[in-house]
């Protein structure tokens, strides 16, 4: 009797620990081991194991459970999940209550809810209404969404079936996957948030884009507002105040405030009901409506920054901007321009881009324009600058591009007078040289084994009579290829050929033939390093009307041997390396060459060991000669920025040469002395010298000296040049100054004078203050170059701009007019 008592107690314990065990019906039990104590009304599971609800909705997990069957309230401890089938949610802590009478659930410490697979809220201490499908918590919460959004704040309210929080100082960042610098985010001091369609209403709100959206690092675009609120694609923020300025303690530099400010997202636009444009707090201008693009488009038709300019000419101008997309691949831009002086710009800037091709083009037509010299005559004025580009993908090359442009204007001083009104053109197209257009259609052949080049070129002069301003080069080529390399020397062989029409009836033909062999540096045993170059030339030419050319077919053959020999030398001392070498060039073309007598060109110690110091290309420099110069130079060890450095040099010749040019006195029996100096003190200061000293070591014939100091908040650069006896007739300086008197305001100083002529050729006086969203400026200008319809001109100027929506230019006399 007694071994069946005792088999049936162990029964009964076994069965115990391991069955699931039903507590008044609320809640199984599924647990390794339980302790049953109060008369079966306290139930204690002290190993992990799981409850779940006699539903079985909701199923909790954790390693030690305490259930009172008189309160009906279960307690959690350890690793603790609970999870809700039906409503599909998860949350996991480490302690949890659950208050099963009033279907509440009440974490302590750190807990994380995990909603529908979307949501994550992060939280303490948090309180779950399941009758209402509440989430709630006093302690500051995170909710992050499968969006990449983050969203923090302090007091958190969360509606479950509906994916709605209220919240207090509520902090919204976006794109959180993406690097600091992209990161927007959004403060609100209350608000209800949506976190399905993203809708919301909410008080005090600031939205900070990110920084670099207008492409300047120092920003803090940002927009204020009274209040808030989304629905659907529209956004409204309420007394709301824009800026682009970086955020400090004090009042921005300009400010937008407006009555309302609207983003519509499917648009793209944000609108200003009733804005004000604020300097410093001080209201300036009002528009009835402002719009724009939101930040986001990159390409997208609407109206873009404008601009206000001042002109001696003429006068101010307003410029209005507006961008219109065509296609994805194609867009245009009107910039219509109105000056006060009954002229109008209609300008067009037309671009079209494919994988392989890219145009661009800017036709204008400019109307009522009156020359001065013509009277009350008034003048229409056409442009048209454009290029085309395109990758070839020829076969068997590396690189294969054709390239077309064309620049047209109807009026000479076109580019100079509308100089402002061009400031934004693409410059691309924009013409380098005001004094000359070029038209050019360019082929340009890139093979691993060679190089090749060609195509026509049109220049019109904007100077000078009609008949002789036009020179054509019909076609033109160039092509080089390395022919052979050994650790010996290079073979290298080029060839280059144009026909050139100009001044109406001058035509020349040229092909130009170049074989050149250079020798690689090697040293001799006593230290001297040397290097050997032999250059073949084979000139065919043809020509009419034209100096050095014959009217019937020529063939020349031309070389040039070049030996070079330095020694360098190196002595070290305690804080100084000196460093000197002596060398020399000796060159021998037993041909002849093109007369250049009366060319200008300018030799100096810098480039007196060029092969080709002279810049000629049909030509080798004819006879023997011999280059000695001398190198030195002292240099610390400890800054590599103090340093003295000097350069001579000079040629030898057995007989003289008449046919180099005279400018660079190398054509006597014995050159000038040329000398080049250059003496860094510190970071802070230096001085330049380069002179050339005729061969009676009397005269100098050229002189520049150039100044440099920079110290604290004020910089300087002094350069005087002056020419004299066979190298030029020229003697000028010029000056350039600045004082930063903080990291926001400077004052620069320019000025150029002619002293042969005695007369200052400009003055240019600015007061500039500068941050990273705002300058302003007083520019005051003096001008004696006069060219037709430029006349010498002295202004006073006001500028402004307000990065990145708008640029003023103002006389500050008609300020008052």
């Amino acid at each position: 009797m007694k071994n069946r008592i005792k088999l049936f107690l162990l029964i009964f314990l076994f069965c115990i620990n391991w069955t699931s065990i039903k507590a008044n019906e609320e809640f199984d039990f599924n647990i390794t081991e339980i302790e049953i104590t109060n008369n079966g009304n306290f139930f204690r599971g002290l190993k992990r194991g799981s409850v779940i609800t006699n539903n079985n909705q909701l199923i909790i997990t954790a390693n030690i459970f305490e259930y009172d069957k008189t309160t009906n309230i279960l307690k959690a401890k350890g690793n603790v999940t609970a999870e809700d089938k039906i409503k599909d949610y998860i949350i996991k802590t480490n302690y949890i209550t659950y208050y099963k009478n009033e279907e509440r659930i009440v974490t302590k410490g750190a807990t994380n809810a995990f909603i529908s697979s979307k949501y994550k809220v992060s939280s303490e201490d948090v309180i779950l209404d399941r009758k209402l499908d509440i989430l709630k918590s006093n302690k500051k919460t995170i909710i992050f969404d499968n969006k990449f959004n983050r969203y923090e704040t302090d007091i958190m309210y969360y509606t479950i079936d509906k994916n709605v929080f209220k919240g207090s100082n509520v902090k919204i960042y976006t794109n959180i996957n993406k690097t600091k610098n992209e990161k927007e985010f959004y403060l609100f001091k209350d608000g209800i948030f949506n976190l399905s369609d993203k809708n919301f209403i909410a008080s005090d709100t600031k939205i900070y884009v990110k920084k670099n959206i207008f492409d300047e690092e120092k920003n803090d675009p940002r927009i204020f507002g009274k209040s808030s609120k989304k629905i659907g694609n529209i956004t409204q923020i309420k007394k709301a105040i824009f800026t682009s300025c970086k955020l400090d303690d004090d009042c921005p530099p300009w400010s937008i405030k407006a009555k309302n400010i609207i983003h519509d997202q499917e648009k793209k636009d944000i609108i200003y009901d009733n804005p004000i444009l604020r300097v410093y707090d001080f209201p300036v201008f009002y528009f009835p409506k402002f719009s724009h693009p939101d930040p986001t488009v990159r390409r997208r038709s609407g109206f873009l920054q404008p601009q206000l300019n001042s002109s001696n000419v003429l006068g101010s101008s307003l410029h209005i901007p507006y961008f219109h997309t065509l296609s994805d691949k194609t867009d245009i831009t009107f910039k219509p321009t109105i000056f006060d002086d009954s002229i109008y710009m209609l300008q067009s800037e037309y671009r079209q881009k494919s994988e392989n091709s890219n145009f661009v083009a800017d036709v204008g037509l400019t109307k009522g324009y009156k020359n001065k010299s013509e009277g009350s005559k008034k003048n229409s004025i056409g442009h048209l600058f454009a290029k085309f580009t395109s990758k070839l993908n020829l076969n068997n090359f590396i690189k294969s591009d054709l390239d077309f442009s064309i620049q047209k204007t109807t009026k000479d001083t076109f580019l100079k007078v509308f100089e402002t009104n061009l400031i934004n053109m693409n410059k691309s197209i924009k013409p380098s040289n005001q004094d000359k257009l070029k038209s050019e259609i360019n082929l340009k052949l890139q093979n691993k084994d060679y190089n090749f080049n060609s195509g026509f070129i049109a220049y019109e002069s904007l100077s000078g009579e009609n008949s002789d301003r036009y020179e054509y080069v019909l076609p033109y080529y160039d092509f080089s290829r390395q022919v052979y390399k050994n650790n010996i020397f290079n073979l290298n062989f080029t060839s280059s050929g144009d026909n050139n029409l100009s001044e109406t009836n001058k035509l020349k033909s040229t092909v130009n033939n170049n074989l050149n062999l250079d020798s690689v540096d090697f040293f001799s045993d006593f230290g001297f390093r040397n290097k050997f170059s032999i250059n073949f030339k084979n000139l065919n030419s043809v020509g009419k009307n034209v100096d050095n050319y014959k009217s019937s077919p020529q063939v020349e053959i031309m070389n040039l041997v070049n030996l070079e020999s330095s020694f360098p030398l190196i002595k070290t001392e305690n804080e100084y390396n000196n460093l000197i070498t002596p060398k020399l060039s000796l060159r021998v073309n037993p041909s002849d060459m093109k007369n250049y007598t009366d060319a200008e060109r300018n030799l100096n110690a810098n480039n007196i060991f060029d092969i080709n110091r002279l810049g000629i290309s049909d030509s080798f420099e004819q006879g023997k000669s011999l280059t000695l110069g001398i190198d030195y130079k002292k240099e610390s060890l400890e800054n590599i920025n103090k340093y003295f450095e000097l350069k001579l040099a000079g040629v030898l010749r057995d007989v003289e040469q008449r046919n180099i040019p005279k400018s660079t006195s190398i054509n006597q029996k014995s050159s000038n002395l040329f000398g080049s100096s250059k003496y860094n003190f510190s970071e802070n200061f230096n001085l330049d010298y380069d002179f050339s000293i005729d061969n009676d070591l009397n005269t100098f014939e050229q002189n520049s000296v150039g100044f440099g100091l920079n110290f604290n908040k004020f910089s300087n650069e002094l350069k005087l040049t002056e020419y004299n006896g066979k190298m030029g007739d020229t003697n000028v300086w010029e000056n350039s100054s600045m004082i930063k008197f903080n990291e926001d305001n400077s004052l620069t100083f320019n000025t150029r004078r002619n002293r042969k002529l005695s007369l200052t050729e400009y003055y240019n006086l600015v007061y500039e203050y500068k941050n990273d969203c705002l300058v302003a400026g007083i520019k005051y200008n003096k001008s004696y170059y006069e060219d037709r319809d430029l006349k010498p001109s002295e202004d006073l100027l006001f500028t402004i701009t307000f990065f990145p929506i708008s640029q003023y230019e103002q006389k500050i006399d008609d300020l008052y007019n």
